[in-house]
């Protein structure tokens, strides 16, 4: 999965870069199998994507002020919206994604999970939760966004993992990845830079994820 990227990367004023873009995803609307309570429902749901720009092919996708353009947020009580509009995720927890699935016994856990995977818009590396607090700013191409917090896992995320506990891993790992909202629309790409400007610092992201079952209760009964 690994790739390089040939171009520089250069911090911009004000800020430090810490990592990149490898992936941006995007998704559309389609039937999902659910489980719960003994019984299967079958809901719709974006939360699979597919990679749009990488590193090989690196085309520039456009940002505007509720999300990424081309992708569908299908529940906006708990998808999309000025606190939701954009989900990075860091590949640096995709090894940890791949020993679980294996452990759960999935069908086809020895390939390796791609991009998108988790179902977040940005692929990112150097983009870790413990580095982050509300209100930090991310530039990204043309894109300045702002770190709003910690995914709060559904239900739909144990079917997109394929076993029934992704929603509890998720929370008690604390690999919850990172809801930004967008101060300014504009493109970006895979392979950009990822410029971290601090701001109040007053709330460590961490610090709000519920490392509990309670989103387990959200399945549909």
């Amino acid at each position: 999965m690994a790739e390089s990227d040939p171009r520089p990367n250069p911090a911009g004023a004000g800020g430090t870069a810490i990592g990149r873009v490898l992936a941006v995803n995007v998704g559309t609307a389609l039937p999902l199998v659910v489980a719960g309570a003994g019984t299967e429902a079958v809901v719709m749901s974006a939360i699979r994507k597919h990679p749009l720009s990488t590193l090989h092919h690196p085309i520039a996708v456009g940002v505007h002020r509720l999300g990424m353009a081309g992708d569908e947020q299908v529940d906006r009580s708990i998808h999309g919206g000025p606190d939701r509009a954009v989900y990075a995720y860091p590949i640096e927890h995709y090894t940890w994604w791949n020993t679980r699935r294996r452990e759960a016994g999935v069908e086809e856990a020895d390939r390796p999970l791609a991009f998108g995977a988790l179902g977040e818009n940005l692929t990112t590396q150097g983009l870790l939760e413990s580095g982050l607090w509300v209100g930090d700013r991310l530039q990204i191409g043309e894109v300045e966004f702002v770190v709003k917090g910690p995914r709060q896992p559904c239900y739909k995320l144990n079917a997109a993992l394929g076993y029934a506990h992704g929603v509890r891993d998720m929370q008690h790992s604390g690999f919850t990845g990172v809801y930004l909202g967008v101060l300014h629309p504009g493109v970006l790409r895979a392979g950009d830079s990822l410029i971290l400007t601090p701001g109040a610092r007053e709330i460590p992201l961490e610090s709000l994820i519920h490392r509990d079952d309670r989103h387990d209760r959200q399945i549909p009964r």
